[in-house]
């Protein structure tokens, strides 16, 4: 599947079929975070893949969204944040976040390429979702992913945000790109 393909199919599913993904292929989907940007070299992502059932379960309740439990497999996104601010102060925090984003979306193209579905689930109690996992205090939760294989293709997709309401050229507000060729003064 070409890039584009994959970035304008891909959307969040939250029904799915009772078949399983072969566990080798979410474990690709997840080789693809390590091709994320990441700030002074610094890979401060710590992936857990969940196929525990009963922890999957415990999962679902703590992010308050039954359709997780329908999968066999959830796919969990942290990021070890101290490492970051150690190097770069308060930055840090936000250099963790925009590492764990760019990763997160090599993750969700990869998992459209291979025919896998998810939703990402950023809505959980982080403290339940760390007792359940172990996962230590000062690990961030970034975000959950169950994954499976879309119920049923729906072909009717929201359309997207006009991108003349969201791009500004030069400005913050301005709208108009200024014509090459001239110098202002």
């Amino acid at each position: 599947m070409d890039l584009t393909r994959a970035i304008h199919s891909r959307r969040s599913i939250r029904k799915f079929k009772s078949k399983n993904p072969d566990w080798r292929d979410i474990i690709e989907c997840i080789d693809a975070t390590r091709y994320a940007p990441s700030a002074g070299g610094y890979n401060v992502l710590k992936i857990i893949l969940v196929d525990d059932l009963e922890k999957i379960k415990k999962i679902a309740k703590a992010a308050e969204q039954d359709f997780i439990a329908q999968t066999q497999y959830v796919v969990v996104i942290c990021s070890d944040t101290p490492r970051l601010a150690n190097a770069y102060g308060k930055r840090g925090e936000i250099y963790a976040r925009q590492q764990a984003g760019a990763a997160i979306q090599n993750f969700l193209l990869e998992l459209e390429a291979k025919g896998l579905s998810t939703c990402w689930i950023g809505h959980f109690v982080e403290s339940k979702i760390k007792e359940i996992l172990e996962i230590p205090d000062e690990v961030d939760v970034e975000a959950l992913f169950p994954i499976g294989y879309e119920f049923e293709k729906k072909y009717s997709r929201k359309e997207k945000k006009n991108m003349d309401s969201m791009l500004y050229f030069n400005l913050y507000g301005q709208r108009k790109m200024r014509e090459r060729g001239k110098i202002d003064i």
